[in-house]
């Protein structure tokens, strides 16, 4: 049965526009069209007792063992992946670079890997708490990447394998993004997959990340440098 998801304590302090809740139909589907799909929606967080959170306007997708970027192309589960395999319809959240964490939501029905990074957001609700958690930032600048955004919600590995609606995170209906407003590229930072057209964005938001399609830049050293007191 694909029942609503539970309301939050205190459903009267969301956003007017925000309508219901995401079924579980909605994830138990194809990752990339999920990551598509997720454009527009509306993304909250209650982390720390007060909710935050935006209209999602990047995303990228992440299959099985055939994605070579994915965390499940070692084909096998390991204690990172286990919740990229299912149930549908939760938080995947990790930890990544020593510094940040990464929100993604899982997909596909039970068993089969598949996960949606949430790349950017744009700010609507609790933006005084997002730039508490982000000070010195500009607004532009609070939820415009995945460390970013996770950080502005407030999230860590507590939330991870969370089923959304239940813990800190939900995802809710809003107005649907037209075709001619998203954009399809490569996939940002990866060493492996980067060329996969798995990143979907609304081209015209501000609030896009300005992270660099295909792979991380390598730091070149040059001969002779003294830079840093090194020699």
């Amino acid at each position: 049965m694909d029942a609503a998801f539970v309301a939050w304590p205190d459903p009267s302090s969301l956003p007017s526009a925000v309508g219901a809740p995401l079924p579980k139909s909605f994830f138990t589907r194809d990752t990339c069209q999920v990551a598509r799909d997720l454009l527009g929606k509306i993304l909250l967080s209650q982390a720390g007792g007060v909710i935050v959170g935006g209209r999602i306007v990047e995303t990228e997708a992440y299959l099985g063992s055939d994605d070579a970027g994915s965390h499940a192309a070692t084909k096998s589960l390991t204690k990172r992946n286990l919740v990229m395999f299912g149930p549908p319809a939760h938080a995947y959240v990790y930890f990544t670079y020593g510094n940040h964490h990464m929100l993604n939501v899982v997909t596909e029905a039970d068993g089969i890997a598949g996960a949606v990074l949430i790349r950017a957001i744009e700010p609507l609700v609790g933006i005084d708490e997002m730039r508490r958690r982000r000070v010195g930032r500009p607004d532009q600048d609070l939820t415009n990447g995945p460390g970013k955004l996770a950080a502005a919600l407030g999230l860590n590995l507590s939330d991870n394998g969370d089923r959304l609606g239940e813990g800190n995170l939900a995802v809710y209906v809003a107005q649907e993004v037209a075709s001619e407003e998203v954009a399809v590229s490569g996939r940002v930072g990866l060493s492996a997959g980067h060329e996969l057209p798995y990143r979907y964005f609304l081209e015209a938001s501000p609030y896009v990340s300005k992270g660099r399609t295909g792979p991380p830049k390598r730091r070149v050293r040059r001969i002779g440098s003294t830079r840093g007191g090194r020699k």
